[in-house]
């Protein structure tokens, strides 16, 4: 991946998309949201799809593809909201029978918090005294132990994948709302203030990109930290912004646009986030410096 995605990479977002979007639309997420629980069946598509064995060698049964490729892929999953704990059982795909297929569904503790533990077949990590929390995100259950675990690199760049995703529908979402809702007479895209929200949050979002994608190719600590900072921040002050644009109708139950705010949150409180991510990233300076 250099600066520009190649063909094949374009092909396989391109692939993704369309298979969420035969499998997960927005009457799907609806359902979703209505009657919470994994869809077995969705998950098995997945896997026959090939969303969790992108990464896994060819000999063993696996796509063959690389980090960049995976980012593409959870970056389309982030922008439809796709539930589940896709990043635990995409990283266990080579070594938990089934869930490079769909078949085994996979948790692990991150940080401290754990997520869909009460549906999934295996739980890596500790979570024998874990507590069930009320999540913000009625897409995510969650439940919080007392022992953190470190945070994996490969998770905290997925994660942060994901955000961009979010992050990119958000944008879309305010710029559609900006261009059709009319006030006065004229699309409310029209006034200054509303031109600065859509602005801000492309600005946001291809900043974000950029670092998500070099990351990727990268794969290094700090490179990796740093895009998970910008992607946090583009998927929730996006999140608010296009709420702003849409005023009193982002906030009703029938609109997806609350769903991502609060799935940007929860995707936040994930490990290698905020200040650890922070914390990583002045280290790596204090060290440059000395």
């Amino acid at each position: 991946m250099r600066f520009q995605l190649t063909g094949d990479q374009r092909a396989l977002r391109d692939g993704v998309r369309e298979v969420l979007g035969r499998h997960f639309d927005a009457g799907a997420l609806r359902a979703a949201v209505d009657r919470p629980g994994l869809d077995r069946t969705l998950w098995r598509e997945l896997g026959r799809a090939g969303f969790f064995a992108l990464r896994l060698p060819e000999a063993a049964g696996g796509v063959g593809l690389g980090l960049p490729e995976a980012v593409l892929a959870f970056e389309e999953a982030g922008r439809v909201l796709l539930p589940g704990p896709l990043v635990a059982t995409h990283l266990a795909a080579g070594t938990v029978p089934g869930a490079a297929e769909g078949e085994t569904v996979v948790a692990a503790v991150d940080g401290v918090l754990v997520e869909w533990l009460a549906a999934a077949d295996v739980v890596l990590g500790e979570p024998a005294d874990a507590v069930a929390l009320r999540s913000a995100d009625p897409l995510t259950p969650l439940h919080r132990v007392s022992r953190a675990a470190p945070a994996d690199p490969v998770t905290v760049l997925l994660t942060a994948a994901e955000q961009l995703g979010t992050a990119g529908r958000n944008c879309e979402l305010a710029v559609q709302h900006a261009r059709t809702r009319e006030q006065f007479g004229r699309p409310i895209g029209a006034f200054q203030a509303v031109k600065h929200l859509c602005a801000q949050l492309l600005v946001r979002t291809e900043v974000a990109r950029v670092a998500v994608y070099a990351a990727a190719v990268t794969a290094d600590p700090a490179d990796i930290a740093a895009a998970r900072l910008l992607a946090d921040e583009a998927a929730v002050q996006g999140a608010r912004d296009c709420l702003q644009v849409h005023g009193g109708m982002g906030f009703t139950w029938e609109s997806e646009v609350h769903l991502h705010l609060k799935r940007a949150w929860t995707r936040a409180r994930r490990g290698g986030g905020g200040t650890d991510a922070e914390e990583l990233l002045a280290a790596e300076l204090a060290a440059a410096a000395g």
